[in-house]
């Protein structure tokens, strides 16, 4: 099996105005050759902190690509195993919730092989259009005042805006008012006026599924950080996807163990809990999650993809120079992996009883 080659192409001018700050979000002009058609495009750095790591990610910017308008391609460089971010993904994919597609990919720029990527699908119009839905807003958490409170966890100081930590993608300026709105009705409404005025601006049943998707993967940045919002505009009502998910099966976002039992399984911020404050949310969720944990959440359905997309990309890491002196790590991560999936599933079915 061979992994699709991304080639970039840069003048060393641009190259050397790129890398001169990492901080700098302005493009530069290159061309992307990807299956022979080469296009034109924007390149830029992607992240925050991943920003430091000695293996960049960057964000494209395509022009009259098959109808794509960006690619993001993640260097997985605290993943020893490389697989943890398109696992979990495909995880949410399984369990019903809308999730970008991913595929692992072998870049090179300007001739030098660079190492295994993995490409991820913006979250835009396009997204939704691919997928038959209809239009609608879509906003990224971008940072930790996503936390749908009245708070902010970052200076602990009320929010003068209540759309901080979102950037929004796609829609018009007066959806992120609708935006503010929801997360004013959800903090100030009573318990009462809460339980009937929710499910009139969220999807719930999706938002459990997705709830029980980060508890399981463990994702603790997951509440408050990595996830978009999209209002759905024949429903009017918000779903929540994934986003960014390497930090997960076990290790932290530095590639250090974390414990199976280190988040519980009501998981954390305000809207999840207001909604399991509420006795027959409480129980829809404790349903969802107790089939994920029966049927999808098991060794038999993960450990066979653990090892397609470990074996689908052990061949090509001796070409990565970020990743070919550590290849013994990464073989030993199946095992790891599997032993976090173990541990974490008894761990969460021994307190389901904590949401029953």
């Amino acid at each position: 099996m061979n992994l699709p080659k991304f080639e970039i192409f840069i003048n060393p001018i641009d190259l050397r105005e790129l890398k001169s700050d990492i901080w700098n979000d302005e493009p530069v002009p290159a061309s992307l050759r990807i299956n022979k058609k080469r296009v034109e495009i924007d390149l830029s750095y992607r992240g925050s902190h991943i920003r430091e790591f000695i293996k960049k990610s960057y964000h494209i910017t395509l022009f009259n690509f098959k109808g794509i308008n960006e690619l993001h391609i993640n260097a997985e460089y605290k993943d020893p195993s490389l697989i943890r971010n398109k696992l979990s993904l495909d995880f949410f994919s399984s369990i019903g919730c809308l999730s970008p597609s991913s595929k692992h990919v072998l870049l090179s720029i300007n001739g030098k092989t660079e190492g295994v990527y993995l490409q991820l699908e913006s979250v835009d119009h396009n997204f939704l259009k691919k997928r038959n839905l209809p239009q609608g807003p879509i906003f990224y958490a971008i940072n930790d005042d996503a936390n749908f409170s009245l708070i902010s966890p970052i200076d602990n100081d009320t929010k003068t805006d209540l759309y901080a930590g979102y950037e929004r993608k796609t829609g018009l300026k007066s959806d992120t008012l609708v935006l503010s709105e929801f997360i004013y009705l959800l903090n100030t409404s009573g318990k009462q006026e809460f339980e009937t005025i929710i499910p009139k601006h969220l999807n719930i049943e999706q938002y459990f599924k997705w709830l029980a998707g980060v508890v399981c993967t463990q994702n603790f940045d997951g509440f408050v950080h990595n996830y978009a919002l999209y209002r759905n505009e024949r429903t009017g009502l918000f779903e929540i996807l994934p986003w960014d998910y390497d930090a997960t099966w076990g290790r932290d976002i530095n590639g250090e163990e974390m414990r199976y039992d280190y988040l519980r399984i009501e998981g954390f911020n305000t809207l999840t809990a207001r909604l399991l404050d509420i006795d027959k949310f409480r129980k829809e969720y404790a349903t969802i999650m107790r089939k994920i944990l029966d049927e999808n959440f098991t060794k038999e359905s993960i450990e066979p993809q653990i090892l397609t997309l470990h074996s689908s990309i052990r061949p090509f890491l001796h070409q990565d120079p970020y990743v070919r002196d550590r290849i013994d790590i990464f073989d030993k991560e199946p095992d790891f992996i599997l032993q976090f999936l173990k541990d974490r599933q008894n761990y969460l079915k021994a307190h389901l009883h904590d949401i029953e």
